[in-house]
């Protein structure tokens, strides 16, 4: 080692320790921006637990966080729970905030489906989607659905659980359900994945190993994960595998339903509602025979159409369910205050189960309606936003971002926010949710984006509201759910945050008084 590496090291080592005790004497929840490598070792670091890491930072700058990366690794973002700033992005400059090509780049899995493309396969996608929920026969399929799910499945398994008095893992049931709902609802095909045995279905798991992967892209380095995926270790072998369990799920299904179509009429308008048929349907329309668009060919549009609506249908309102399950179990008096809405508005006798329940009756229920709001404002399903801009913007916060800048918003933030919701924003108060006149409140999207916001608002909302209220009041009239003492609940660092151990739980059978 020659004089003037001598004299460096010295130099470089005193540089550190400057930096270090300079960021750690603020003491803020900010990682510290280090030389070369920026504020990653944090980022790292706090992986684990990057929803809470996300909040504790955004509410220690005013709701923005510039983010700077390591040198040359095209790694600085900006965190936000600024709803002006979110009002901006996803609706008033929505146009400048596309998926784009680095989002596609993350969400490959996804393929050509709505929730990764733009522009005119985008308006198709949801010009298709959009044309068929609101068919006069969706609601009629919607409710037999939901309803033989609960009574085939959910109420046997939980009775026999109840009958055995053994502890289970309610948020697993939950995905169990929400898949086997999903995949009857689109494909006509019962996976049975909520049976008595509860079998191991590959494409149902396979959603959790997608979400757990997909985070991590967001937060890493482009070269980090790919180094992963080219040796096939880590989380990207898990992706791997679940791409493989999603195509072997869904194409062998594809082709039955093409084979059972070609030996009927699908042009004949008087059929029952059936989504694949109708989703073939506009596929041909779409394409009238020419196969060279971005779309693909039709089993590629049907896998990659169908994979993102079961990615919604599957995690989305599982992730729900199981969050505003442990709620309750923590504010009893909100369990007393539904069911009593169950038995008046539904004129249920004192001692008479519920056992009917369709969707008619679920927009009566306006408190529980709120209690689901609450949940979500809580525990968002999409709990982080990935955006970039196409040219450089300037937000309602006075940030400049560039096309090479990354835009986190974190919805689970917000819900945690004193300045948004008051003192009492940790609370679980489904009042807050109730107008004056007696209704369900409106908050604006950009106040409350759990299902996003602007021209890509969530199609499935109101879907979604009718079978958590359909699945919830069926189990909060009949049965007690226990939680069980001493286990750890914490949201995991997945793209829809899930509980990271589940959700241990005893149920018992109630007795109506």
């Amino acid at each position: 080692m020659d004089v003037l590496e001598y004299s460096l090291f010295p130099l470089t080592i005193l540089c550190f320790t400057y930096w270090y005790f300079k960021n750690k004497s603020t003491k803020s929840s900010a990682p510290i921006n280090w030389p070369l490598v920026g504020m990653l070792p944090g980022l790292v670091h706090n992986a684990h637990r990057i929803h809470e890491f996300f909040t504790d930072i955004l509410l220690d700058s005013s709701s923005n966080f510039e983010f700077h990366g390591p040198a040359f690794a095209n790694m600085d973002m900006l965190f936000t729970s600024d709803p002006a700033n979110i009002d901006h992005i996803l609706s008033r400059n929505f146009s400048n905030y596309p998926k784009g090509p680095k989002f596609r780049k993350i969400f490959n899995i996804l393929g050509n489906g709505i929730f990764n493309v733009d522009y005119e396969l985008w308006e198709i996608h949801r010009k298709i989607t959009m044309s068929l929920m609101n068919h006069v026969k969706f609601q009629i399929l919607l409710q037999r659905n939901v309803r033989d799910t609960i009574d085939k499945g959910l109420v046997p398994i939980l009775d026999a659980f109840a009958e055995r008095g053994i502890t289970f893992d309610l948020q697993d049931i939950f995905q169990r359900f929400t898949f086997d709902a999903i995949s009857k609802l689109l494909l006509d095909h019962d996976p049975k994945s909520l049976s008595q045995n509860l079998p191991h279905v590959p494409c149902e798991k396979a959603f959790n190993d997608m979400v757990d992967a997909l985070l991590y892209r967001h937060v890493l380095p482009e070269s980090y994960w790919k180094l992963q995926k080219w040796l096939r270790i880590g989380k990207e072998k898990n992706l791997i595998k679940a791409w493989e369990a999603f195509d072997q799920f869904i194409y062998p299904v594809i082709s039955q339903k093409q084979e059972k179509l070609m030996k009927n009429n699908i042009n004949d308008e008087d059929h029952d509602l059936d989504l694949f048929t109708d989703y073939v349907k506009a596929y041909n329309q779409w394409t009238n025979g020419d196969t060279d668009n971005n779309a693909g060919n039709v089993q590629e549009f049907l896998r990659d159409t169908f994979l993102n609506l079961m990615f919604a249908g599957r995690d989305t309102t599982s992730s729900t369910l199981t969050w505003f399950f442990w709620l309750l179990a923590k504010n009893p008096l909100v369990v007393t205050k539904i069911r009593e809405e169950i038995q008046q508005q539904l004129h249920l006798k004192e001692d008479e189960n519920l056992k009917l329940f369709n969707i008619e009756d679920s927009q009566k229920l306006v408190y529980l309606h709120g209690a689901f709001c609450e949940a979500l404002r809580l525990f968002p399903p999409v709990a982080i936003e990935h955006k970039a801009p196409v040219e450089l913007d300037v937000l309602p916060s006075g940030h400049r971002v560039s096309p090479n800048m990354k835009i986190l918003i974190s919805v689970y933030t917000m819900g945690r926010m004193e300045n948004l919701w008051g003192k009492d924003c940790l609370e679980f108060k489904p009042e807050r949710w109730i107008s004056e006149r007696g209704g369900v409140k409106h908050e604006p999207s950009y106040k409350f984006p759990a299902f996003h916001a602007g021209p890509r608002t969530c199609l499935g909302k109101e879907m979604a509201f009718i079978q958590l209220k359909m699945v919830a009041a069926t189990i909060i009239y009949n049965y007690h759910i226990q939680l069980v003492e001493a286990q750890t609940i914490s949201p995991m660092a997945t793209v829809v945050i899930r509980m990271t151990h589940g959700l241990k739980v005893r149920v018992v059978k109630r007795v109506p008084l």
